[in-house]
């Protein structure tokens, strides 16, 4: 099983793929964690590392490349990331979670011990930082949410009510291919 899972920043990704990993055996591997593994080598802030990838597209382009290629070729992996649903064409189950920018606001404050008017600006200042660069180097409007299998309001469902959503997606999927054996 292969099942990606993407959503803006704060919106509950990395805590999803944690569950889904550990209660289905999964591996993991994490855009988001890439990213932020590369700003601490070179030095920088996320924001400012953000920045740079910016008029770097390589650091973009090695992240995607690297989590497409690992993620393709591995048979039981969740992949998290911005863009992870639409890199892994061989997804079985592509997953989209949502929030306000309020609520996500909040989390990021407390998972970056940062105020939440302070989160809420490096939110929005990131997103768009995002959109851009993903506009630029693939042609992909991130707020088109039609590759997604499944879309969840992380507001509205903590992570293990989210987890129960999904588990019920894979026990379906797994029930349509023993039907189509």
């Amino acid at each position: 099983m292969r099942i990606t899972i993407s959503g803006p920043p704060g919106s509950g990704t990395t805590s999803l793929a944690r569950y889904l990993a550990g209660k289905h055996g999964l591996d993991l591997i994490s855009a988001g964690e890439v990213f932020r593994q590369l700003a601490k080598e070179h030095g920088m802030e996320l924001a400012e590392f953000g920045k740079f990838a910016e008029s770097d597209p390589s650091v973009d382009r090695m992240i995607d490349a690297r989590q497409k290629e690992i993620g393709e070729a591995s048979d039981d992996i969740v992949i998290e990331g911005r863009l992870s649903g639409r890199m892994v064409e061989n997804a079985d189950l592509r997953i989209w979670l949502s929030a306000s920018i309020s609520c996500r606001a909040k989390r990021i404050a407390g998972r970056d011990e940062m105020d939440e008017e302070g989160a809420r600006v490096y939110t929005e200042n990131r997103q768009r930082s995002e959109s851009t660069r993903y506009r630029n180097y693939y042609g992909i409007e991130i707020d088109d949410l039609s590759p997604y299998d499944v879309v969840l309001s992380s507001e509205t469902f903590g992570v293990d009510a989210l987890g129960t959503i999904v588990d019920a997606a894979i026990a379906c999927l797994a029930r349509q291919r023993e039907g189509a054996l």
